[in-house]
Parts: structure tokens; sequence; C-alpha cells
């Protein structure tokens, strides 16, 4: 199945309802990119305190605002993401999921997702 831009976006909510209930997102404050690789899409937004904020979406031909923490995926892990289907770390290890970020923001994304 191939996933949506719609049932991404709705991944990309229903990841930011989890972080939301985490109180180790207490403190995070970063702007976060999701770059959908099959889809040609990028979800921008700002985590603040657990609140995903400012949630926009871009064509991946567009300039995008530079996001410092930023993913890149397929738009089927997204959704497996969400779901809790596909462990955060395991994807990253095994390259499902790139990630370019700082070591700290790294370490803190692992917690959350």
């Amino acid at each position: 199945m191939v996933a949506t831009v719609d049932q991404c976006r709705a991944a990309v909510l229903r990841l930011a309802e989890r972080i939301a209930t985490d109180k180790r997102a207490a403190g995070f404050d970063r702007t976060i990119s999701a770059a959908v690789t099959d889809l040609g899409v990028v979800f921008h937004g700002r985590l603040r305190d657990g609140v995903l904020q400012e949630i926009s979406t871009h064509p991946a031909t567009d300039a995008v605002p530079a996001a410092q923490v930023r993913l890149e995926l397929r738009g089927d892990d997204l959704l497996a993401l969400a779901s809790g289907r596909l462990s955060f770390v395991e994807s990253w290890l095994t390259g499902r999921i790139r990630i370019q970020a700082s070591l700290g923001d790294l370490l803190q994304l692992r917690k959350l997702l």
C-alpha cells in the first residue's frame, strides 16, 4: 500500500499527540521537518514543550524553511512509525529513516519516538 499525503499528515499529528503526553518533551524546543521521499512532500513545524505547532506542508521542490531536526523517510514508514509498528531506533539504524540533527537532539528524539 502506498501512503497518501493526507495519511502522512494524520501520522504526523498522531506522533505529535504521542509526544505531547511525554513529560520528557518539556523544554525541548526545535524546528522539525519530515521529508516524505516517495510523495515529494515535506512537513515542517516547531516542537515546543511537547507541542508540535505551526505544521505546514510543502512540495519537496519548494524552498522549505530550515529545520534543526530533519527526517527523511518513505510514507509507509511514517505510517508504521506513528502506529507503533516500526521502532524509531531500528528504522534509523537500518537506514529506513535518515536523520540530520545534533547528537543531543537525536538522543532526545529517541526517547520521544
